[in-house]
């Protein structure tokens, strides 16, 4: 689980340089001399539009490093109000600030990644987030219509078999219910001032925007202790075995009628689904616990330490990840990486409510009453029925034998 953890944190560091090095001008020279060096009208565009601006005019007129970029030399009656090359240094992390303690983070006095951060959440987050979304839904509708529903093949005993008892089935909703709601609340802080507030106007978006907040911050702790609680009940039935083999070879059955692989009480599509859902859901706990309180839990540069000293990120090609970052830096990664692995499991999820609905005939009941039709679990756990079957016999044996 730990390399599956470092291998997601290489992939999102990797990705974020990766849109920071598109942010990166090219390299073209552009006439400045009408505003004296200074950005044009035409820069101030660009970055509204969210293209490309070159700010190396910028990033190298500091002046002298060790007269412009030097705070000692501005504590005069104007400080640096009339010094733009001594505000372009703080600007762009090159003026020469000294403090007591705190280390290299504690002389970020301007924190130069925000912008980058509202670009990348307003670009690809939430456009490749959304196409995610739609296209898993579109999957599932195309399935429905080429597959249908997945009946139970054999003839209805009319009998049930109890599947999950209401302790499992409580740890099972409160999970669902809660992960649902985090997922609408979360959508609506991140489309809001593209999607809806065109649609309603600002004042009306403003306390569904607040109610949103309230309910994402609150809900968490349901989904996290939900989150333990299945945790515990069903790891051991989620353990990968040889049987899982059949079920690969054969695509679960889910693409041919009359197919049943052999199951336990969980196949191989459902153990997948269950420690996609353990692994990413106690990442987005630990990216929220981090947002929740903010600077005080960092993450990030604690986790590059530990990349860097695995030598994955350098094996790569990815080089040395940073490890000092200033905690608004740590805020601006943890929302990042948080709203990628919901999406992620928002994906996962949705396909986990088709087939427990729609798709598949008699899976609803087993989360609904907990009783489900005995062929159905026959046909789709038939080696974990024949256990239940196997310990009601022994049972009834034991009861059978008179008392000496």
């Amino acid at each position: 689980m730990n390399r599956f953890v470092l291998a997601f944190a290489v992939l999102f560091a990797f990705m974020l340089q990766a849109f920071a090095q598109d942010l990166a001008a090219p390299s073209a020279d552009v006439d400045r001399s009408a505003t004296g060096g200074a950005q044009t009208l035409e820069d101030i565009l660009k970055r509204q539009r969210g293209e490309k601006v070159d700010y190396d005019f910028r990033r190298n007129a500091t002046g002298d490093p060790d007269s412009a970029a030097n705070m000692s030399s501005q504590l005069g009656t104007l400080g640096g109000a009339s010094d733009p090359e001594l505000w372009r240094a703080l600007r762009f992390g090159s003026a020469d600030v000294t403090v007591s303690s705190g280390g290299q983070v504690a002389s970020v006095l301007m924190q130069d990644g925000g912008m980058r951060w509202l670009l990348f959440r307003q670009g690809p987050l939430a456009t490749y987030g959304g196409y995610l979304l739609l296209g898993t839904l579109g999957f599932l509708v195309l399935f429905y219509l080429l597959r249908g529903r997945i009946r139970i093949d054999g003839e209805k005993t009319g009998r049930t078999i109890t599947r999950f008892k209401a302790v499992e089935r409580f740890g099972h909703w409160l999970l669902a219910g809660s992960f649902i709601l985090l997922g609408i609340t979360g959508l609506i802080t991140l489309f809001g001032r593209m999607a809806i507030i065109p649609l309603i106007g600002h004042d009306a978006f403003a306390p569904i925007a607040q109610a949103s907040k309230w309910i994402h911050n609150n809900v968490s702790w349901a989904f996290m202790i939900a989150l333990v609680m299945v945790f515990v009940m069903w790891a051991v039935h989620n353990i990968p075995n040889k049987t899982d083999l059949k079920w690969i070879a054969v695509g679960g059955g889910l693409l041919k009628k009359g197919v049943h692989p052999p199951a336990k009480k969980f196949n191989f599509g459902q153990k997948m689904i269950f420690w996609s859902v353990i692994v990413l859901g106690a990442s987005i706990s630990a990216s929220g616990i981090s947002l929740l309180f903010p600077f005080e839990y960092p993450m990030f540069a604690a986790t590059f330490n530990v990349l860097n000293s695995t030598g994955l990120p350098q094996l790569i090609g990815f080089g040395e990840l940073p490890t000092q970052l200033a905690p608004h830096e740590e805020m601006q990664y943890a929302q990042l990486w948080h709203s990628i692995v919901a999406f992620l499991m928002m994906a996962i999820i949705l396909a986990h409510i088709y087939i427990g609905s729609v798709g598949m005939e008699g899976a609803y009941d087993a989360m609904g009453s907990g009783e489900v039709e005995l062929q159905w679990a026959k046909e789709h756990h038939g080696l974990w029925v024949a256990e239940v079957e196997a310990a009601e016999k022994d049972r009834q044996a034991k009861n059978a034998v008179p008392a000496e």
